[in-house]
């Protein structure tokens, strides 16, 4: 029966991907146009034709698709972290790893002059385009800042808490890093008020940054994390029965965590340095994967990763739309819905509590 489930699950999830997929591209600074009269019809008037396949490939559907896989990327991390820290309500953000991929944004912003254009961001008005965009090199410095800075603060969590042996010890030193390096940014804005627009922008999460180079980028970072961890699952069903259970299964549970908390911060830090701070996604997906199926952690981290990608574009389609010709900022928008669901979610379980006498 979950089997079933699970394969209904998986094509909705694949058919609400497409489906969002076409209205991504169909949404505009002008509100919804679908563009498709220049595209199928390319002889009446060439240079309409031209600007709309620009439109479309060159700018919405790069950011539809990076929608759909820095979603997948803090889906698969929340399932990670959630199983990883036996909390459901654990978070892929903690260990410090999207603090420390700020902080190594703002650092190169400032040691670069950045200003708004540096994060290659990218508008289109109908038919009219205007694409802030640097060197595919300035791109790829400010990605691999966000990951110098996300591995850096993983490391410097792992420090502080003495390993991975005492998850309660590495969730705190995971905010205490968290904290201190968020701290650590605004100081380094103060000093580079130039950077102060660009770094708002990779603060309040955006998918106008995502061009082809990072969402090849991010695919190829999904499919590494994927695959490590599916070999890795069978662990994270021993920890759901506890550490003596893990051990006497003859699990080698330290060696285990650390490449647990590698693919927590390679894809948290991934979807970071692409699309700025998004939050609730990686709580929300592994939730209601969890509401819809009953499954091991081997089909929840899967199915958590593709529920984190429909989540993520349905967000960025509704914030593209909402307030056309204005953009809402698609972070924004995932932690005013991610709040609510959330307090919905501890109202269900304070009622069930209540229910059972607890």
């Amino acid at each position: 029966m979950n089997s079933r489930r699970a394969a209904w699950l998986i094509i909705g999830m694949l058919l609400a991907a497409v489906l969002l997929a076409a209205l991504g591209v169909s949404v505009g600074s002008a509100g919804f146009e679908t563009l498709i009269g220049p595209l199928l019809k390319p002889g009446v008037d060439p240079d309409a034709t031209a600007m709309a396949q620009q439109i479309v490939f060159d700018i919405r559907l790069p950011r539809t698709l990076g929608a759909w896989g820095a979603g997948a990327l803090l889906g698969l991390a929340g399932a990670v972290a959630q199983g990883l820290f036996r909390n459901p309500l654990a978070d892929p953000f903690l260990l410090g790893s999207a603090s420390g991929a700020s902080l190594g944004v703002a650092l190169a912003l400032a040691a670069m002059g950045g200003g708004a254009g540096m994060l290659g961001a990218s508008v289109d008005s109908g038919l009219a385009v205007s694409v802030f965009s640097n060197s595919v090199w300035v791109r790829l410095g400010l990605t691999g800042a966000a990951f110098g800075g996300a591995v850096l603060a993983v490391l410097l969590t792992l420090l502080l808490s003495s390993g991975v042996q005492h998850t309660l010890r590495l969730l705190l030193a995971g905010v205490v890093v968290g904290v201190v390096l968020g701290a650590m940014t605004h100081l380094v804005l103060l000093f580079s008020p130039e950077s102060l627009q660009a770094m708002q922008a990779f603060m309040l999460g955006s998918t106008s940054f995502v061009g082809w180079t990072s969402v090849a980028l991010m695919a190829g970072v999904w499919m590494l994390c994927a695959l490590a961890a599916w070999l890795l699952a069978r662990v994270l069903d021993g920890l759901s029965l506890g550490d003596a259970t893990a051990r006497s299964l003859g699990l080698p549970l330290g060696p285990m965590r650390v490449a647990l908390v590698a693919v927590l911060a390679l894809a948290t830090g991934t979807a970071v340095a692409q699309t700025g701070l998004i939050a609730f996604v990686g709580l929300a997906a592994p939730h209601l994967v969890r509401s819809l199926v009953k499954t091991t952690s081997t089909r929840l981290l899967l199915l958590s990763s593709g529920m984190g990608g429909v989540l993520l574009m349905t967000a960025d389609t509704l914030a593209r739309w909402l307030m056309a010709p204005q953009e809402l900022p698609v972070g924004v928008l995932t932690a005013v819905l991610g709040g609510g669901y959330l307090l919905w979610l501890m109202q269900r379980n304070t009622r069930e509590a209540r229910g059972a006498g607890l």
